[in-house]
């Protein structure tokens, strides 16, 4: 049975969760397709590694399917519970390497990100924005990585980072509005460092 008031997609993804913790294949697969790629990027945003966000993500699946018998439909979405399952891999996989766990990845090709709250005026490159960005706080780079270069909404964010969506969102606020601030200072410098060529100019 499903949740009554439930949204069609929801109902949907209960009724498949149902009927793959009954160990049926063709529901896990439905499941498995659609979020197979979002966990991977998940991954490889963590690792870094085509090579291990593959087998990572393989084995998140793996686990799901050898505990689905035990999975209990709690009115959330299934992916909670492979992003949980994936976090808990990749702790994993730096802990028997003996390594500490990485800051999220500097955005090495950044596209402009999109900017709900108006807060940039100006066309940036990606030199400029990626040197902004690493003056941010690991969560900070987390949240602006994980939205406007992989492109998940609040609610998936809140999901891999733990945290209530109006958490994330007030996360994503104050990601801007250092991006801006750090922005507006490298401008600030930039006509210094410009007036003070013309004034060298002048004195020739």
């Amino acid at each position: 049975m499903t949740p009554e008031g439930c949204t069609e997609m929801i109902c949907n993804e209960a009724e498949l969760a149902q009927r793959a913790s009954e160990h049926d294949p063709q529901a896990f697969a439905e499941l498995y397709n659609a979020y197979v790629d979002k966990i991977y990027k998940y991954i490889y945003y963590k690792v870094g590694s085509t090579e291990d966000a593959e087998d990572l993500c393989e084995q998140v699946f793996l686990k799901a399917w050898e505990a689905i018998g035990r999975y209990t439909w709690c009115g959330y979405p299934f992916s909670s519970w492979l992003y949980k399952l994936a976090h808990n891999l990749v702790v994993d996989h730096y802990r028997t390497r003996k390594e500490s766990t990485p800051l999220n990845a500097i955005l090495s090709t950044p596209a402009e990100p999109a900017d709900p709250h108006n807060l940039y005026s100006r066309t940036l490159d990606a030199d400029e924005l990626t040197g902004a960005i690493v003056h941010l706080t690991p969560e900070q780079r987390q949240v602006i990585g994980l939205k406007f270069v992989e492109g998940y909404d609040n609610s998936e964010i809140a999901l891999m980072m733990n945290r209530k969506e109006s958490a994330i969102r007030a996360l994503q606020y104050r990601a801007l509005r250092s991006l801006q601030a750090i922005l507006a200072e490298q401008d600030e410098r930039k006509l210094e460092f410009a007036l003070g060529g013309l004034s060298a100019e002048f004195r020739v």
